[in-house]
């Protein structure tokens, strides 16, 4: 992936060298409209109409303002350059299909020796957005339900089709049992903070250095609920961007999910969404938590602060 985005990167250089300013009115050069006129492109077109008329028929942008932002210059170094990486692109194209259909056979292979899972079904989701460079041959949304012993991770909000295959290849179901909790799981992805404490005092409670593929993909989704609005987890990121700022809450929420997904793995447990009236009982747990703690300590009296006890 990494390979053919880089590539994508450079064919988009030498478009903007020859003047064929692409990027502008195209989302993503390699999409149904882009890769049909950069083909036109490699193969001697250089008629800004011509190449207006592979618009398909989503692209926003009318032929019109498709074809004046292509007046070619008509450099033949850079069109010579524009067709290797446009070759390239398509190589790793042909290995990217290959390495899904050996994805496929290896959760084939794996959900063969789980028998318990062979019926199990879940509900279509149809609100999660695919990806282009989400496997297309496989159904990631009952395959992954299998996998994971009818526990069914699409339903939280924010977690995509790439999140649940690196939760698949990364850990699996089994690795998450090496976990005696929840914050153990986030503690190895370095999502909890790593306090330093002296003489009872917290000198730092940062975030350890390090990631690793789960840590990345739990902090993209997290990304994602902060954008959606309406999400069951929004209004927790919200409350912490408020306070501490978006990378914080990025964090933080990123590790609640680490937690969501632990409980749900190994204990079985169906996602519960949190609502804005939980998160309020729960700051009123920790409030009479602290105070409680505080009247332990300062040894208080109901009557020093005027409760009337009978």
């Amino acid at each position: 992936m990494d390979m053919s985005a880089s590539t994508s990167k450079k064919m988009q250089k030498y478009l903007r060298l020859m003047n064929l300013r692409l990027d502008i009115v195209v989302k993503d050069i390699c999409g149904l409209t882009g890769l049909q006129i950069i083909e036109a492109i490699c193969q001697g077109e250089s008629d800004s109409k011509v190449l207006a008329s592979f618009r398909h028929g989503n692209c926003r942008k009318t032929e019109s303002e498709i074809s004046k932002a292509l007046q070619s210059n008509g450099r033949k170094d850079y069109l010579f350059a524009l067709q290797q990486e446009y070759q390239i692109y398509n190589e790793l194209q042909a290995k990217i299909i290959q390495c899904e259909h050996k994805i496929k056979e290896q959760l084939e292979s794996t959900l063969k020796d789980q028998r318990q899972t062979e019926g199990l079904k879940t509900t279509d989701k149809i609100h999660k957005r695919i990806n282009k460079n989400a496997p297309k041959s496989i159904d990631l949304n009952q395959v992954a339900f299998k996998y994971f012993g009818g526990v069914d991770l699409m339903d939280i909000e924010g977690l995509s089709h790439s999140t649940i295959l690196t939760m698949m290849s990364e850990v699996g179901p089994g690795g998450l049992l090496k976990f005696p909790t929840g914050n153990h799981f986030a503690s190895w992805l370095r999502l909890a903070p790593n306090n330093k404490i002296s003489g009872g005092k917290i000198l730092s409670s940062r975030i350890p250095k390090g990631s690793n593929r789960i840590k990345t993909a739990l902090r993209l989704a997290a990304n994602c609920i902060g954008n959606m609005k309406g999400a069951n987890l929004h209004n927790f990121f919200i409350r912490i961007c408020i306070r501490k700022g978006r990378t914080a809450a990025i964090t933080a929420t990123a590790r609640k999910l680490a937690i969501i997904i632990w409980n749900m793995v190994v204990k079985k447990m169906p996602y519960n969404p949190p609502n804005q009236y939980e998160f309020l009982d729960q700051k009123r747990k920790r409030k009479i938590l602290e105070m409680r703690k505080l009247i332990l300590k300062l040894d208080i009296k109901p009557t020093e602060i005027g409760f009337v006890t009978c």
